[in-house]
């Protein structure tokens, strides 16, 4: 394929739960907005809420299109999401068609997470041990506000917390159900209301290269351990079918959640190059003409 990543439309690079821009100049996309750029795209990485819900990220995402829109004098957005950003991302797709090209979806629940699944299930609405995880929830969100130079954003661990779990996203998919699949595993319409969708994710492998000294990686295969439903195939926080969205591009990657914004730090499987995905898919979106 065609590595030109000169894309029609601006690309914009949208975070999950925990995420950011950028911290001290430490990325969240870790390596993948400069390798874009030098491909020939243009390229936004933006701050929406690090804790919150998938409609409340949605509002502050469309603030950030609207002004690239005006900054660009662009007629659309390509919005590449990561874990929780591509809930935000088709928010703003569902009530704004004209002004969203594309959305991929990258390592995303977008049919429920069993590890919120499973934290909904420990923790008893109301009493203590629910109060302190939404407390340390919130209180991680506004430091990493903070020091990424955005304390303006809105925290809510419990939108954040019950966006994710598969009620929540059950009821998400009901008033926003462009690209989803219309059965479990399988892929949903590559194109509704004029926006493409597509979608990536990964399964956590053992591990492999330099990865014993990424400490994320040791996580996800502990958490991976957790799921139930996708036991033997997920990437430590996000199942492989319940990534699915749009023309699904591969959902078996061998990476774990966070070796999909090539994290950290790079350290990642010698067997896929998550900055090569990146780029294979800008030039899938010029191929498109978007």
């Amino acid at each position: 394929m065609n590595m030109d990543a000169s894309t029609q439309y601006p690309i914009v690079l949208v975070h999950g739960l925990f995420g950011f821009d950028t911290i001290g100049g430490y990325p969240y996309f870790f390596e993948i907005k400069e390798a874009l750029e030098r491909a020939g795209a243009k390229v936004y990485a933006v701050n929406i809420p690090a804790v919150n819900g998938n409609e409340e990220r949605g509002e502050k995402l469309l603030e950030h299109v609207n002004r690239i829109l005006r900054e660009t004098g662009a007629a659309k957005v390509n919005l590449i999401g990561h874990s929780q950003g591509p809930l935000a991302a088709r928010y703003v797709a569902a009530l704004h068609p004209q002004k969203v090209a594309s959305v991929t979806s990258v390592s995303c629940p977008n049919h429920g997470s069993e590890i919120a699944d499973q934290l909904h299930k420990a923790l008893t609405p109301g009493e203590l041990p629910e109060a302190v995880v939404l407390a340390l929830f919130a209180a991680v969100g506004i430091f990493i506000s903070l020091i990424s130079g955005h304390p303006e954003n809105p925290q809510d661990a419990r939108a954040a917390f019950a966006s994710l779990t598969s009620e929540g996203l059950a009821a998400f998919n009901k008033k926003y159900p462009q690209g989803v699949p219309k059965h479990w595993g399988g892929d949903g319409n590559e194109v509704e209301n004029g926006v493409y969708y597509y979608s990536w994710s990964g399964i956590v492998q053992n591990f492999q290269s330099l990865q014993p000294l990424d400490p994320s990686h040791l996580n996800c295969i502990v958490l991976s351990k957790l799921f139930y439903k996708e036991k033997h195939a997920n990437d430590g926080l996000v199942g492989q079918n319940s990534s699915h969205l749009g023309k699904v591009i591969r959902s078996d990657y061998p990476m774990d959640h966070f070796d999909a914004v090539n994290q950290m730090a790079g350290i990642t499987s010698w067997n896929v190059s998550p900055v090569h995905l990146y780029l294979e898919h800008a030039a899938r979106l010029k191929d498109k003409g978007l």
